[in-house]
């Protein structure tokens, strides 16, 4: 079985404070498995695509399907890859900009729950977005992807 790899944009703003606070966009992971989770609950925006998608296309696609909102104008900015502890290779881009996360309309999907009960129920990929600011951002994303705030941070000075 082949690797699985999923491409995502890391949204940021900066928010004009004195020490130059950047605020970054995460989304709460959908689904009964982190419905009472908040601490390492929290994703770059990203999703899964196969081997004969450019990596940039996908992220741009699944931004849109995530968020149901279209992606800010603007240049991306490559933060690299990172294997996280399943196994999966997520490769993810920065981009300055801003939306409203009351806008979001979330893309959803389908599992049995509860499990072993073959009642299939429908949940949102994402249930909520927010704009942390890079501390707080660290403390609530998934352990797997901090390196990617850590490489903003580090791409921002």
């Amino acid at each position: 079985m082949a690797a699985k790899h999923s491409a995502g944009i890391l949204l940021f703003r900066r928010t004009g404070g004195a020490d130059g606070d950047i605020e970054v966009l995460l989304g709460h992971m959908g689904g009964p498995f982190w419905a009472r989770r908040d601490v390492g609950a929290w994703s770059v925006i990203k999703g899964e695509y196969e081997p004969d998608e450019p990596a940039q296309a996908a992220a741009r696609r699944e931004f849109r399907e995530e968020l149901g909102l279209p992606v800010p104008p603007g240049e991306l900015i490559w933060l690299g890859e990172a294997k996280q502890p399943n196994g999966k290779t997520v490769t993810v881009w920065a981009l300055e900009g801003d939306l409203d996360p009351a806008l979001v309309v979330p893309g959803t999907f389908t599992m049995e729950w509860p499990r072993g009960s073959r009642r299939l129920q429908e949940f949102p990929e994402i249930d909520r977005a927010a704009w942390p600011a890079l501390p707080e951002a660290r403390e609530k994303i998934v352990s797997g992807q901090r390196v990617f705030l850590d490489r903003l941070a580090e791409l921002l000075g």
